[in-house]
Order: structure tokens, then C-alpha cells, then sequence
């Protein structure tokens, strides 16, 4: 396929997104290509106030669409159920973008799921299934979770959720982005199962220079990495720009259930297309079970 574009992004004018880690890196680029096709956008954070610059970064592109910013910590269940308490009205589009990297150290959200499990997936799960009413208010919302190539170092324990014993944050972070594209190819299976108009896609994008590697709270918790991966990424990897295509493709012009992201240099970069999946992410069993524990440590179930 020639190699797509933010140009062949559709009007949006109208519809109605939220994205998720939206304040910086690739969230940023995302909600603000959307913005700038004519969708009035929320910005989901946890630093309200990176928020609003954010959002002023956006409206100073001469964004046709609107950008608000609304208060959403993925690490807490209680913050993902206030968020959609205050959303009203029909959802045309739900980006699952944010996420934690990479910690140095075992860590639980307060709800007591190890922070990587719990915030990637956990927290996105149940933020989708709170907005679910939301989305079949609109004629045909599409959902678009944010995978990883990490995804591949995922196993069928993914369900147990990444306990303390034997974690190590790699295996751990991998979990998490099967889980994500897990969760992914599943919603659209069941959505389709129930006759819905919803479609639901996945992507990653590749290897990136963001502060998703720098963060204190990943790999940037690390003393070394700390200190050099910010000039290291930067110099080796495309920035954001590149990196948030996959998703924007996948957001706005993917086919339902597809999984999107750089082709080129092992999936790292270049042109966006159909990415590879692992063997466990194809299980479509293991897929229905996560989804069904998901349910099951949330308390959010889905109802079409």
C-alpha cells in the first residue's frame, strides 16, 4: 500500500473523541490530528494542568474541533468511574492511548493490580466498558486500543494478572500490551456477535521517542536509562509525529478487528500497515477469558 497519511484523515466534523494519555508524545499528536480533521476532542489525564497546555498547543494549530481537558487516572478504578459519570452524550470515537512503561520496581494501583496490568489494561477495560453507552449512542463509534511490539513477549498467563512472585517489568509490560490487543480483537468479536455498529481496532507505534521511556515512573526510574535514554531514543528512533500514524490510521480508517502499525526494520518504523501478531494474540480462547476476568476484577461488564 502506498504509505498513509494524516492528509487522508475523513472530516470529523462533529464527532465527538476522547483520548487517553493525550498531554504529551504520541497522545498529543493523535488528539491533535483529530482536532485539526474537526472533532471536538478530550484530552483523559492525570496532570490536568499539562492538560491545558496541552489543549492550548492544540487551539493554537487552528484546530477546526473543540479541545477540553478532563481529569482520568487510568491506575485508579474510582477516577475511571468519575470520568465517565461526568461524560454525557454520544461518543464517537475512544482512543486507549496512555499508559506505563517499564518501573523499576514492583508497584500496585491503589486498587491492589500491579501498576502495569492495571493501568494499560485494567484501567482501559473498564474505562470502555463505563463508556460503552456513550459509544452506541453514536451511529458507528470506533474504539481504538494501543498495543505494543512488547506485546510478543506475552504468554498465555497473561490472566493472572502479573503477580508480585517471579515479576520481572519486562515480561510484565508485555503482558499488559497483549492484554490491550487481547482485549482489542475481542471487543470487536462480541460487538459483532451483538449485531453492533461498534467497531473496535488496535495498533502500536513501533519504537518512539517519547517520554514514555524517560518517565520516572518506567524506565526512566532507572538511574542509567534515566540519564541517557532521552538522547539515545531521540537520536535512534522516530519521534511522535511517526509514531502516533498507526493509531490515527487505526482510529479513523482501519477495518474492524485489524491491528496497525510501522512495517519497516521490525515493525520499529516506517510506513503503516497490517501488523504482526503473536501466537497468543491470535487465541481467540484466551482472548474471551481475559475478557471474562476482566469483567470479573473491574466489576464492569459489557452490555450491547
Amino acid at each position: 500500500m502506498s504509505r498513509w497519511t494524516y492528509a487522508e484523515m475523513p472530516d470529523l466534523t462533529g464527532k465527538r473523541a476522547v483520548v487517553t494519555g493525550a498531554n504529551s508524545g504520541i497522545g498529543l499528536v493523535e488528539a491533535r490530528e483529530l482536532a485539526r480533521h474537526g472533532a471536538d476532542v478530550v484530552l483523559a489525564v492525570r496532570n490536568t494542568t499539562a492538560g491545558e497546555e496541552a489543549a492550548q498547543r492544540i487551539r493554537r494549530t487552528g484546530a477546526a474541533g473543540a479541545v477540553s481537558v478532563e481529569e482520568l487516572d487510568l491506575a485508579s478504578q474510582a477516577s475511571v468511574a468519575a470520568f465517565a459519570d461526568r461524560f454525557d452524550g454520544p461518543l464517537d470515537l475512544l482512543v486507549n492511548n496512555a499508559g506505563v512503561m517499564t518501573p523499576p520496581r514492583y508497584r500496585e494501583t491503589e486498587d491492589g493490580f500491579e501498576l502495569q496490568f492495571g493501568t494499560n489494561h485494567l484501567g482501559h477495560f473498564a474505562l470502555t466498558g463505563r463508556l460503552l453507552p456513550h459509544l452506541l449512542e453514536a451511529p458507528a463509534a470506533r474504539v481504538t486500543t494501543v498495543s505494543s511490539i512488547a506485546h510478543h513477549r506475552g504468554d498465555g498467563s497473561v490472566c493472572e494478572g502479573n503477580p508480585r512472585d517471579g515479576w520481572d517489568t519486562q515480561k510484565a509490560y508485555g503482558q499488559s500490551k497483549l492484554a490491550n490487543l487481547l482485549f482489542a480483537d475481542e471487543l470487536q468479536r462480541r460487538a459483532a456477535a451483538a449485531g453492533s455498529s461498534l467497531t473496535s481496532t488496535a495498533a502500536h507505534p513501533g519504537v518512539s521517542a517519547t517520554n514514555l521511556v524517560t518517565s520516572k515512573d518506567g524506565m526512566g526510574g532507572m538511574p542509567v536509562i534515566g540519564a541517557v535514554a532521552g538522547l539515545g531514543v531521540k537520536l535512534l528512533f522516530p519521534g511522535p509525529e511517526k509514531g502516533a500514524e498507526g493509531t490515527v490510521f487505526a482510529a479513523t480508517a482501519a477495518r474492524p478487528g485489524t491491528y496497525s502499525g510501522p512495517t519497516g526494520i521490525g515493525e520499529t518504523r516506517g510506513p503503516v500497515g497490517e501488523a504482526r501478531r503473536s501466537q497468543w494474540a491470535r487465541d481467540e480462547t484466551l482472548a474471551g477469558l481475559l475478557f471474562d476476568r476482566s469483567e470479573e476484577l473491574t466489576g464492569v461488564r459489557f452490555s450491547f
